[in-house]
């Protein structure tokens, strides 16, 4: 009945699928440019118009818009650019551009005379035909506007993310990691909590745990932190008050005291013992490892201060009328062998002699003179001396003419008495040479 019924109803023709663009699986083979030197205008006009169509029955748009980006990377395109037009949506570079990619790359010339000519002789053209990279550029710089865009919400967006990005301090990273390395001495001293186990104090190498985890003073200061309390709890409970200190106590104190008897009610004294044996092992593990860390760190070098800072508050005379003498410039006492001085109101003559002498004058740390204030420093106390001159306007006029053989020799023929030099520059002090 039901066949029979249906014999006269027309049923709608199933429509066959429509077969994928590309022919995913088969060998393609992509129109060839080769020799089109040769073809006339219509030839070509013919085989570039076939080419596009073939493009557009066998590929996907999404497997032309590759093309795109391989013929920008080819024709001097920015990786900028080149990464804006891949950010655009898909839609603005259009397939149209993605075949004459194609085209363009398999050997397809971008502008043929010929072609030109014949399009120009068909009937109802208008106008030059241009290059066919033209629509393809002009598609190009589209899709580089619309990229650009992308690009920077999408920069934004990713700063956002960083900025909400937790990122832990340091200290809580040490936190973190002497928690992880404190685990292990947990689950040891845990041994002492449960009555089926048997608790050895000294039943744990915490100094080679320590070891083992790269345990750092800053690891072990942490670590510290976590039983300190617990080991002065267990010390409290060894001294807890007898009943007739309880009774001198007031209220308060008494009650604490009581509630820390009833707490530990359950632990014998040697337990007790055993307990704060173990903490105070970890504690001497941590301080091995503090001190141990400072009697490794290496000292701080301070930086050397500049010629220029360290005469700063030198206090000298620039020059003098009187005696018609000039200083020298200051800075060039750091570092140097000898300097001569010369006190305008007592009238002596002085030579500071270094200590360590810098014969060749390369600047090597710790030779020469130095200024500390107003002071000269790093002097031979010996060998520098100053002598009062009776004759100061002849004499410091036969200094300014003496080379260095007959300076040796200067402050031995003044036939005065020779006295120490103590450093301090003053006021009346102008420099007079330096060596």
């Amino acid at each position: 009945m039901a066949l029979t019924a249906l014999k006269g109803v027309k049923t709608k023709k199933k429509q066959p699928r429509a077969q994928s663009r590309i022919k995913r699986g088969a060998k393609l083979v992509e129109p060839s440019w080769e020799g089109w030197e040769e073809w006339d205008g219509q030839t070509f006009h013919t085989a570039k118009e076939a080419a596009r169509a073939w493009y557009y029955e066998n590929f996907k748009p999404q497997d032309l818009y590759p093309s795109v980006f391989v013929w920008m990377k080819e024709n001097d395109y920015t990786k900028d650019q080149i990464k804006h037009a891949k950010s655009a949506p898909a839609s603005t570079l259009s397939v149209t551009a993605g075949i004459i990619a194609k085209m363009l790359l398999r050997g397809m010339p971008d502008y043929n005379e010929k072609a030109a000519q014949y399009w120009e002789s068909l009937p109802g053209t208008m106008g030059e035909l241009a290059p066919t990279s033209q629509f393809l550029k002009k598609r190009i710089d589209m899709a580089i506007s619309a990229g650009s865009g992308v690009v920077e919400e999408k920069k934004e967006e990713e700063e956002k993310e960083k900025k909400n990005v937790y990122v832990p301090s340091i200290q809580e990273r040490i936190f973190e990691q002497a928690k992880k390395a404190a685990e292990k001495i947990d689950e040891w001293l845990e041994d002492h909590y449960r009555h089926d186990a048997v608790f050895d104090p000294k039943g744990f190498d915490v100094k080679k745990h320590f070891n083992e985890y790269k345990v750092t003073q800053a690891h072990a200061r942490k670590i510290k932190d976590f039983y300190e309390e617990e080991l002065a709890e267990y010390r409290d409970v060894l001294n807890i008050p007898t009943a007739g200190q309880l009774k001198n106590m007031n209220e308060k104190e008494a009650d604490l005291w009581e509630q820390l008897k009833e707490g530990y009610s359950n632990i014998t004294k040697p337990e007790v013992k055993q307990i704060i044996s173990a903490l105070e092992t970890v504690m001497d593990a941590c301080d091995f490892i503090i001190e141990q860390s400072k009697a490794n760190r290496k000292t701080r070098k301070p930086k050397p201060k500049s010629a220029d800072k360290l005469v700063a508050k030198l206090k000298y005379k620039k020059q003098d009328d009187k005696y018609n003498i000039v200083s020298v410039n200051p800075v060039d006492v750091v570092g140097a062998n000898e300097v001569w001085v010369f006190n305008c109101k007592t009238r002596k003559l002085g030579k500071y002699v270094a200590k360590i002498i810098d014969p060749l004058g390369a600047g090597r740390e710790g030779t020469g003179l130095s200024v500390k204030g107003t002071t000269i420093t790093q002097f031979n106390e010996e060998e520098s001396v100053q002598k009062t001159l009776r004759k100061p306007e002849e004499q410091l006029k036969e200094f300014k003419g003496a080379g260095k053989v007959k300076l040796r020799k200067f402050l031995e023929e003044i036939k005065t008495t020779d006295t120490k030099l103590n450093g301090r520059i003053n006021p009346d002090t102008i420099l007079l040479r330096i060596n």
